[in-house]
């Protein structure tokens, strides 16, 4: 059987995942040393990334810090009224933090803290990481304020007064969710192709200076989420790496997956749910399922 013929037949079966899970789909898995060999579902489609956005950030930081332009040490002190909402980390906070912004890197990064997130934005400038996008061949990646505006703009397209009162009218599954909620136009957006291509800098030292990117990795490393793509990959000695992202009923992953005869390959799956439920195990647990499935393929082709 030629390779097209299988990288149809596994494109198929993905697809058929997503969809007994509820979900569609957008995925891009290549092997990290050989990009050329991939598997890709509609991968240059842009979407809302949630917070994926964390990832871009981090390398723009990590450049910047490079440059001599940011000291990873500057220490910063967050007042509770400079909280950004979100379930983890400083944002369920109640006293005055201080910390740096290397450790603010952490934690966006591990636990996806909305608040250092924000921090760590507004401190390297959202100019700035859309420049670094660019610079990393990432046309469609745009950060457009990060998690702040696009919690603002959900409440001006829901109607609403507050973000738990735009956050419940998004979960419902008896309203119509307003066309604008998922539009990637004005909101944190990329592709999994693009963010296939950052992984793949962060991990050959493209993105930044060889310390920064084994920090960088090692802080993708720390995630401690497993029920996305972690879950297609339960075992030992497979290490996975990874950022979440959730919006909605867009539920994403993008990492990396270090299998142990040493190969490795970025893995992006991206998703949106057919019901607007916050609790969907399936819809989760796809993202690894499907990568693995990709995984297998291009582990399949090295063999004939």
């Amino acid at each position: 059987m030629s390779a097209a013929r299988r990288g149809s037949g596994v494109e198929r079966g993905i697809r058929s995942m997503f969809d007994d899970a509820g979900v569609r789909g957008w995925l891009h898995v290549a092997d990290l040393h050989r990009p050329s060999a991939q598997v890709t579902i509609d991968a240059d489609e842009q979407l809302p990334m949630g917070s994926v956005y964390k990832v871009p950030v981090m390398v723009a930081f990590c450049r910047l810090a490079d440059a001599g332009l940011i000291d990873p040490r500057r220490r910063l002190t967050l007042e509770p009224d400079e909280r950004v909402p979100g379930p983890t980390g400083i944002s369920v906070l109640h006293d005055a933090v201080t910390m740096s912004l290397r450790d603010m890197v952490v934690l966006m990064m591990t636990i996806s803290d909305n608040t250092s997130a924000d921090a760590v934005l507004q401190a390297v400038g959202p100019d700035v990481v859309d420049a670094v996008c660019r610079d990393l061949g990432m046309p469609d990646t745009h950060i457009h304020g990060g998690v702040v505006n696009t919690f603002n703009r959900l409440i001006a397209e829901t109607g609403t007064r507050s973000l738990d009162a735009a956050l419940a009218h998004v979960a419902s599954n008896n309203t119509a969710v307003p066309p604008g909620v998922y539009d990637p136009a004005f909101k944190a957006s990329s592709t999994p192709a693009d963010m296939a291509r950052l992984l793949r800098a962060i991990w050959t030292g493209q993105a930044a200076s060889d310390d920064r990117c084994a920090f960088m990795r090692k802080v993708m490393r720390q995630q401690p989420w497993t029920h996305r793509l972690g879950s297609g990959f339960p075992y030992d000695d497979v290490t996975v790496y990874g950022k979440t992202g959730t919006y909605g009923a867009l539920r994403h992953e993008a990492g990396v997956v270090e299998l142990a005869d040493g190969s490795a390959y970025t893995a992006v799956v991206f998703t949106q749910a057919a019901r607007s439920d916050s609790k969907l195990p399936r819809a989760d647990a796809v993202i690894g399922a499907a990568a693995r499935a990709a995984v297998e393929e291009l582990r399949g082709r090295q063999d004939t």
